[in-house]
């Protein structure tokens, strides 16, 4: 596989950083996730039985240490010489307190690449902030120009500032692993939440910074290209996504009213911006005559982007998405059976792949102390002193 020589050591919880560890080891890295011996409050990972733990840890053997104990970052700095990346999300200060920031591990291998993903930034007025996603949301500006005009902030429906920032992540240590290929070095790779939300603003942060123009909150309706949004249909709804005038024509010969091409209120696509809710209006009193399924054939058939709605159920049932292979079937020895989410890349020679379902926590201990040289009688040291 095409990270298979790569060793990943895993700090992380929670989401952006095992997201990040995710997108390696679906491709092959080899991925060990460090945990502490069980306390009794690991509710920062969530149930290990429920889905989301078993989405995001999959494909890692998992070790219990103790990163306070000198026994346990002991063990821990074994596990850096050989391995070729460390990947954390904890609160920035917190690696320098554990004796396991940049300048420490690079003297223990000046190869090791040190991926950090925080709330806000390494340094900063804020960077000792607790970081969560609909914290992102809101200081990142995507709640100010989402949801329905005139109702206030709407945060998005996943975790998107976690998500982008994981998946920022592992880019940024591909990128690291690339560059090594040139230096021989490695190098701290850093990320946070704030940061990928910004970035994933795009075209709605370029028209402030160039223009200065504040984006606002449009609902359904795309913020400058109507009519782009969601149409009623007399089964349920559809969305159109129609930008420039070449394509706008051919909706309105879709919809059998040619007189919108030519009606003064819509006849540019500023005109349409201007006058969207007139626009919108003409659109839905033709699209709620017919089926979402006739309106969806017929557009697409002429070149009109359009697309359904779908609930999750509907999403993986449609033929398309099953041609894509977006879910991974893997069997648990305790939980049987489930599908899991698959990778959106896709390549042409090699394939990613879910191997193995998300480790029992310190499943793997013994397996790798042994592999890292340490004899049974040490090991039985080891977990009778409750470094392990």
């Amino acid at each position: 596989m095409p990270l298979s020589n790569y060793k990943i050591i895993d700090l992380t919880r929670v989401r952006s950083g095992p997201t990040s560890v995710k997108q390696l080891s679906d491709w092959g890295a080899k991925v060990i996730k460090i945990e502490a011996p069980p306390d009794g409050k690991e509710a920062l990972g969530g149930d290990r039985d429920g889905f989301d733990f078993q989405n995001l840890h999959r494909n890692k053997r998992s070790i219990n240490i103790d990163l306070k104990s000198s026994s346990g970052k002991e063990i821990f700095y074994k596990l850096v010489e050989k391995s070729d990346v460390v990947v954390e999300n904890y609160r920035p200060n917190v690696k320098f307190r554990l004796g396991i920031d940049y300048e420490i591990l690079s003297k223990i291998n000046p190869k090791i690449i040190l991926a950090s993903i925080s709330g806000f930034g390494q340094t900063g007025p804020y960077s000792n902030r607790p970081g969560f996603d609909q914290i992102a949301q809101g200081m990142g500006g995507l709640m100010s120009i989402t949801g329905k005009p005139g109702n206030g902030p709407m945060r998005v429906g996943i975790p998107i500032a976690d998500l982008c920032a994981g998946i920022f992540c592992a880019q940024g240590i591909l990128l690291a692993l690339l560059e090594r290929e040139i230096s021989g070095k490695g190098q701290w790779v850093t990320t946070s939440l704030l940061e990928s939300q910004i970035q994933m603003l795009d075209f709605q942060a370029a028209r402030y910074l160039k223009d200065k123009e504040i984006p606002v909150s449009t609902g359904n309706d795309h913020p400058t290209t109507i009519p782009t949004g969601v149409f009623p249909t007399s089964d349920g709804f559809i969305n159109l996504a129609i930008a420039g005038e070449v394509i706008y024509e051919r909706l309105c010969k879709a919809l059998d009213a040619e007189n919108l091409i030519y009606d003064k209120r819509f006849n540019s696509s500023e005109l349409r911006l201007k006058n969207k809710k007139e626009m919108n209006t003409e659109i839905s009193k033709i699209t709620s005559k017919n089926s979402s399924e006739f309106w969806i054939k017929k557009l697409n058939d002429l070149g009109c982007p359009a697309g359904p709605i779908y609930s999750m159920d509907e999403l993986f049932s449609d033929p398309q998405v099953k041609e894509l292979n977006m879910s991974s079937k893997i069997e648990h020895k305790r939980l049987g059976k489930f599908d899991l989410l698959g990778q959106a890349i896709k390549l042409s020679r090699t394939k990613s792949s879910i191997r193995t379902p998300a480790p029992e926590q310190g499943e793997h201990t013994n397996e790798i102390l042994k592999e890292l040289g340490y004899s049974k009688k040490e090991i039985e040291e080891l977990r009778s002193n409750n470094v392990i």
